[in-house]
């Protein structure tokens, strides 16, 4: 099966190409709301031209959004130029776990995509830690329930705060310094940003898991592979993880 997935974040919306047994390509381009789905579908297409394939080899496709403005627009778009609708994530779909949190509709899509990937690979309690506009901790317990999230501001959203509150202090790059003292500036601002944000996701597990119990933790997200050495609380990384959970809800909810 030739699968589409599309994930749309509110800083990066991700294409990928699934054919059954691999991600054959993924792409990652900057989500712009004022961006037509017209633009996205010729984006797309362009990306498919250099891949040597083509819109109509698809035979199901799958939409993870939490920017509302884009959603209805893209499903259109996809639509349109397949010849089918594509599957869009909700808590109302077949999902494989249960959403047992207060009000399940209100569970981001990729949260959701997230939790279908990590219990099927650890089938046990697990935590996803999804390093993105936010940093997102997505909880699952035995047996197969999504019981709950954290959410936090993400690192470059904290950073570009800090930088634009603070005329004195210049955009740095988001790694650790050398030292955790810094003895200037910018490594006293990469310790306070990026130290101190590992030191808040360590803190967090270590509190769900004193909730939870023993859990395996995984991370995702644009900067997992970049913060992921720097702390002993990840069992896996895996940037990726959130497209294996549209391609595992793709499989449970066929098309018609």
């Amino acid at each position: 099966m030739m699968l589409l997935a599309i994930d749309v974040g509110n800083t990066n919306t991700v294409f990928g190409v699934h054919d059954g047994h691999a991600w054959l390509h993924t792409w990652r381009v900057q989500t712009v709301q004022e961006r037509m789905p017209d633009e996205y579908a010729v984006m797309f297409q362009m990306f498919l031209r250099e891949a040597g394939l083509q819109l109509d080899q698809f035979d199901h496709a799958v939409l993870s959004s939490v920017v509302p403005q884009l959603t209805s627009g893209l499903r259109d778009m996809v639509a349109q130029r397949t010849g089918f609708d594509p599957l869009v994530v909700s808590a109302t779909i077949n999902t494989g776990v249960r959403i047992r949190t207060d009000f399940p509709n209100e569970v981001g899509t990729d949260r959701i995509a997230d939790a279908v990937a990590a219990y099927d690979r650890f089938q046990g309690n697990c935590i996803v830690v999804d390093f993105g506009t936010a940093t997102a901790f997505t909880i699952v317990a035995e047996p197969g329930d999504m019981i709950g999230a954290v959410l936090a501001a993400g690192l470059r959203t904290t950073a570009d705060a800090l930088t634009s509150h603070a005329a004195q202090l210049p955009q740095v790059a988001l790694t650790p310094p050398p030292s955790v003292i810094g003895r200037n500036t910018v490594h006293a601002m990469q310790s306070g940003l990026v130290l101190g944000h590992i030191a808040m996701v360590e803190g967090l597990i270590d509190r769900i898991k004193a909730e939870l119990g023993d859990a395996h933790v995984i991370a995702t997200g644009g900067l997992s592979r970049a913060l992921g050495p720097y702390t002993d609380r990840f069992d896996a990384i895996d940037p990726w993880l959130t497209l294996d959970g549209l391609r595992l809800l793709a499989e449970r909810n066929p098309r018609p």
